[in-house]
């Protein structure tokens, strides 16, 4: 296995089912407040990225009929890499542990008051998750379970554009109101509902 620096995620492995496993039994300490936290978990990661850009971010929220979130921004795309077999590896940032957050007890507040934990959080506690990627070097799509990846890195054909979605469906809870919840500092963010 190619030994990378970790930095948010330890890129040994794709999947930690222990992990996963954790967030699912304390919800309320992971995911206080349901669906908006996980609303801005995502968020954040893209405020993250427009920060290490160095520019303002683009950022949409649709809500749909069935439940369902869909996050879009306009970043560089989740990292993805080649390991020494030729295989494509991405960036474990959905089923793995966020080194920087999750164990820490001084972990950044979000706008909701909450402490911030990652993107795991996100995919363990919804029913289905579908990561699609867009990047300079190819774009994919993978659909999680539960935070368990169902499908490998699905090719998609480029458009041309970077960033990222996250579309998913939480486990529990209902959406609220999030308009005075987006509030990120290197992000616009619209929020649009969807029939």
């Amino acid at each position: 296995m190619t030994h990378w620096v970790n930095t948010t995620h330890d890129w040994a492995a794709s999947v930690d089912r222990d992990h996963l496993n954790a967030i699912r039994a304390d919800t309320d300490r992971y995911a206080p407040g349901g669906v908006l936290h996980l609303v801005l978990e995502v968020l954040a990661y893209a405020d993250d990225e427009a920060e290490s850009a160095g520019e303002r971010g683009l950022c949409s929220v649709t809500l749909y009929d069935d439940g369902s979130i869909a996050i879009a921004d306009n970043g560089r795309g989740t990292d993805t890499r080649v390991d020494e077999h030729g295989n494509v590896v991405k960036k474990p940032v959905m089923a793995t542990k966020d080194l920087r957050f999750f164990d820490d007890p001084s972990a950044p507040l979000l706008p909701d008051g909450h402490p911030r934990r990652g993107m795991s959080v996100v995919a363990a506690l919804s029913d289905w998750l579908v990561h699609t990627n867009r990047r300079t070097n190819g774009s994919w799509t993978q659909r999680y379970e539960h935070g368990i990846p169902v499908t490998s890195l699905d090719p998609i054909d480029s458009d041309g554009s970077t960033g990222t979605t996250v579309h998913f469906r939480p486990s529990y809870g209902e959406v609220v109101d999030l308009t005075p919840y987006l509030r990120f500092p290197h992000l616009d963010i619209r929020s649009l509902r969807k029939k």
